[in-house]
């Protein structure tokens, strides 16, 4: 009898902890339904310029309230879109990222309205020793000749920076970003604006170019004033005017202490004869002196 109370006991129990299993792994189905989404993400890495297709892009969960705007849960809308910039396998396909609708696939497609692509020769040193790639941001310095040093005798050459934040859009034929190693070119092509296109090509023209990498979230603008040799060397020129002005003191001292000995010289010139005797008067000595008339 005990036996069968105590066998019926743990039925009971079981029946309860496997309803309680089912009841938990369905609240948890739920929940998790509740509070996630579909969002269509990169089933791979794909470079910039790449039209999209199925195989490239997958369905994800993502938390419901952390959803990027601009994303999509259907595959379908995106099909043959271009990408303007490298994604990663995992990242969310957001509308920001995609060329216009109608884009074909190149680097074309990844210029902003209104902007151009240009190219310029670059080498080893002039590239950054390789790093910078599609996506960085870099400066444009050229080294020239200053016209305005013409007219003064100092050296004219000047190094200044043209161009700021300009967009690394390829390097040589590659438009991939592959940050696991620099890659030295011979080439690299950047976005610039209309205006900065022709600031580009004048001073590529009239001296020698070098890109400056920059941080990619560091948008400040400068406003240097260039380096020439003499702020390089930190050249500080001695007064002109403090060094002449001295000689022409001297000299009109020297005219000064002339002209009185002439005066002094004169007026014992003009002084009449005169004859002088030494009178003795006991213990006084004088002397007379007896002056002769001009008509003698």
């Amino acid at each position: 009898m005990k036996n069968t109370r105590a066998l019926l006991m743990i039925a009971i129990s079981i029946a309860i902890g496997i309803g309680a299993v089912v009841l938990a792994s369905r609240w948890m189905s739920e929940q998790s339904r509740v509070a996630s989404s579909k969002v269509v993400v990169a089933a791979l890495d794909i470079d910039l310029g790449t039209p999209l297709n199925p195989q490239m892009m997958t369905v994800a969960d993502w938390p419901k309230g952390s959803v990027p705007a601009g994303a999509t849960d259907d595959p379908k809308v995106l099909d043959t879109r271009v990408v303007k910039t490298s994604l990663l396998r995992g990242e969310p396909i957001l509308e920001s990222k995609l060329a216009p609708i109608g884009a074909t696939g190149g680097l074309s497609a990844v210029i902003s309205q209104g902007n151009r692509a240009i190219t310029v020769r670059v080498n080893d040193v002039v590239g950054v020793a390789g790093f910078a790639l599609p996506g960085n941001y870099v400066d444009i310095v050229v080294n020239t000749e200053d016209e305005s040093a013409k007219a003064e005798n100092t050296n004219k050459s000047i190094s200044k920076i043209v161009l700021e934040h300009i967009l690394v859009l390829a390097i040589a034929q590659e438009q991939s970003r592959d940050e696991t190693k620099p890659k030295v070119v011979n080439a690299v092509t950047l976005e610039v604006t209309p205006e900065q296109a022709e600031k580009l090509d004048l001073a590529r023209s009239v001296g020698s170019l070098s890109l400056v990498l920059r941080n990619q979230v560091d948008t400040s603008s400068v406003n240097t004033t260039g380096s020439t040799k003499k702020s390089l060397l930190n050249r500080v020129e001695q007064p002109v005017e403090a060094s002449s002005q001295q000689p022409e003191v001297k000299t009109v001292v020297k005219k000064v202490v002339v002209y009185k000995r002439a005066k002094a010289k004169q007026a014992v010139e003009k002084q009449a004869p005169s004859d002088q005797v030494e009178v003795i008067r006991g213990t006084t000595k004088s002397i007379e002196v007896f002056k002769q008339n001009e008509g003698m």
